[in-house]
């Protein structure tokens, strides 16, 4: 790896090639061109600086190296902290300009021996990048490690099409056309200064081997019936394939459960009180099967496989007051007259606590009605909690009524749509009820 003087040092290095190509040349070589200089300018014509005999090297073009732009990551960990250091892959690309007298066919004479050095030693070598650091002209490049890198930098030629000649020269330089030719410098790596938290060494690496086995969940049910309601006390029975692992979890609400003894490959059984108190919400949750393999010395749970996302909708209960059949229904403020209607606060306790943000309706029907009534029946909308003052959870709900006739009425509430269930009786439901007034 290089640090941001990579680029800078392969232009350099190039020139300085080049240079001791045409000075070995014009002093043993019969018709070399002698007195030619290298430069590292833009071709901006005449009056720019540009040598009257010689050899341009432009740098006009850098892209991402395809084979090695992704190898760094991933740079950073979850948590933001450095697993490795990154680096940026670079190609550059090169216009080699020629000027002199055409009369003498000095650019086609200095091209000829630009191509000859480069197809010879198309590699800059350490030792040259060395050199070059070495030589004053190039003091300001004396913190460049590309010599370290280790990956060599290699030039191959472009093949450019007198269009893209055509456009590079009138659009991008916008000088008159000069004699050149277009090369790749392959590869340069840019490597970031951060520092990489190191890790212990290993001191005994470990082969595990596992077949892939997904589990799969089919149905999640409650264990005591397809047609019971699944509420925060009752065991989920989950039904699949290939649910049992090394070792098995399920996962809901963001935490990793220990089911009950009973796994087999077809069916789990896991009981929601074992779920940390406040993690479940009344409504839609969803569940995974988790296996984990034990790995290491001392054997550790490693993450493996997860099953399917499975959803089940927990129901809300309505609290039973302790020590007693009742429910925990309160009334406060019921005010009317006679039959009614009535109006006032219901207060209900219910499990799991409602959320803050939780949509929470009331439903009371009416129970044995005179027999030349209709059963009345109402739906009170519970009115949003304030998200600055309202706890984050809470079992207990007020509800406002009115218009509300006297009589006994069960009492049923939806949190989040999901409706808690009633007590049933022989062929009726019974509880829990209220009565108003």
């Amino acid at each position: 790896m290089s640090n941001f003087l990579a680029i800078a040092t392969v232009t350099a290095t190039l020139r300085r090639i080049l240079q001791d190509a045409l000075n070995a040349a014009a002093a043993r070589e019969p018709g070399a061109v002698s007195g030619a200089t290298v430069s590292s300018l833009r071709p901006d014509g005449s009056g720019s600086g540009m040598p009257d005999k010689g050899i341009n090297v432009y740098l006009y073009h850098v892209l991402p190296n395809a084979s090695h732009r992704n190898a760094d990551l991933p740079t950073r960990r979850a948590d933001g902290t450095l697993a490795q250091r990154p680096q940026v892959a670079l190609d550059l690309h090169y216009l080699l300009n020629f000027y002199g007298l055409e009369s003498e066919l000095v650019p086609q004479r200095l091209l000829g021996l630009a191509l000859r050095t480069l197809h010879s030693r198309p590699v800059l070598t350490r030792q040259m990048i060395r050199d070059t650091l070495a030589d004053p002209l190039f003091s300001f490049l004396a913190g460049s490690d590309l010599a370290d890198q280790i990956e060599l930098v290699k030039f191959v030629p472009l093949s450019l099409s007198l269009e893209e000649l055509s456009k590079l020269w009138s659009v991008f330089f916008q000088t008159p056309y000069a004699l050149s030719v277009a090369y790749q410098g392959t590869l340069v790596l840019i490597e970031s200064e951060e520092t990489v938290r190191a890790a212990l060494p290993v001191r005994q690496p470990g082969v595990y081997v596992t077949p892939f086995r997904q589990p799969v969940v089919e149905e999640v049910m409650c264990e005591a019936g397809a047609d019971q309601p699944i509420v925060a006390d009752s065991t989920l029975a989950i039904r699949g394939q290939r649910l049992r692992g090394e070792v098995t979890r399920v996962r809901i609400a963001g935490q990793d459960i220990e089911p009950l003894e009973a796994v087999s490959d077809k069916e789990v059984q896991v009981q929601l009180s074992s779920v940390p108190a406040g993690a479940l919400l009344a409504g839609v949750q969803g569940l995974q099967v988790v296996h984990r393999f034990m790995m290491g010395a001392p054997p550790v749970a490693h993450r493996g496989f997860e099953s399917n996302v499975a959803a089940f909708v927990l129901r809300p209960k309505i609290k039973t007051i302790p020590d007693s059949v009742e429910y925990d229904i309160t009334k406060t403020g019921i005010a009317g007259t006679g039959d009614g209607p009535y109006a006032g606060n219901v207060t209900l306790k219910v499990t799991p606590a409602i959320g803050r943000a939780q949509r929470v309706v009331l439903l009371l029907n009416q129970i044995e009605p005179p027999t030349d009534h209709q059963p009345a029946a109402y739906t009170f909308n519970a009115p949003p909690r304030d998200p600055k003052t309202a706890p984050e959870k809470d079992e207990s709900i007020t509800i406002p009524i009115q218009g509300v006739n006297k009589a006994t009425y069960l009492v049923r509430v939806q949190v989040d749509g999901a409706e808690s269930p009633l007590d049933v009786a022989g062929d009726r439901y019974t509880k829990p009820k209220v009565k108003i007034p």
